[in-house]
């Protein structure tokens, strides 16, 4: 049974595993494909607040992170990325995370969560945050130079984690 947990020193090769590709890829991550195992280490595990793995008998099947979106007076609202292993996609593992990082971002007081830049060509991801409650709130034309199809829009989707009684129901 998949557990998620707090990413731990020695879970960092298995993350990088997990990373280096998607981000070489260039196609769902900013990043630029040359990014080196330092720097990705320090905008998964160093910059954010928390960072945790899915780990199902020893073997780690996703990541995600946790941070503020902005500081100060928007530092209310936060922001995630996730990444499941090749091996392991389309098995609900970016559903769990993504439910698990709803959950932990109320838990440390977070009253939305926002997706600054959900690539346009990424529909499988679409689907899924939408599916979770997620809604996009804006579109910025050509904000992704896609390796295979040029500039292509970017989504910014927002999900609201509180209400005025408290946390919002699930979608």
């Amino acid at each position: 049974m998949p557990m998620i947990r707090l990413f731990q020193e020695g879970d960092w090769q298995a993350v990088w595993g997990m990373l280096e590709p998607v981000f070489r890829a260039g196609q769902t991550y900013v990043y630029s494909p040359e990014i080196t195992e330092q720097e990705a280490r320090g905008v998964w595990v160093d910059e954010p607040r928390a960072t945790y793995v899915v780990e199902d008998g020893g073997e780690l099947l996703g990541t995600y992170y946790l941070k503020a979106n902005q500081p100060g007076l928007g530092a209310h609202i936060c922001n995630c990325g996730y990444i499941v292993s090749e091996n392991a996609r389309a098995r609900g593992v970016a559903s769990s995370m993504c439910e698990h990082s709803q959950a932990e971002a109320v838990s440390k007081g977070f009253r939305g969560m926002q997706f600054n830049l959900v690539v346009s060509t990424n529909k499988g991801a679409i689907r899924l945050w939408e599916r979770l409650g997620f809604k996009i709130v804006g579109t910025v034309p050509g904000a992704f130079c896609h390796p295979e199809m040029g500039y292509v829009d970017a989504h910014i989707m927002f999900k609201n984690l509180k209400t005025e009684q408290g946390v919002a129901p699930k979608a």
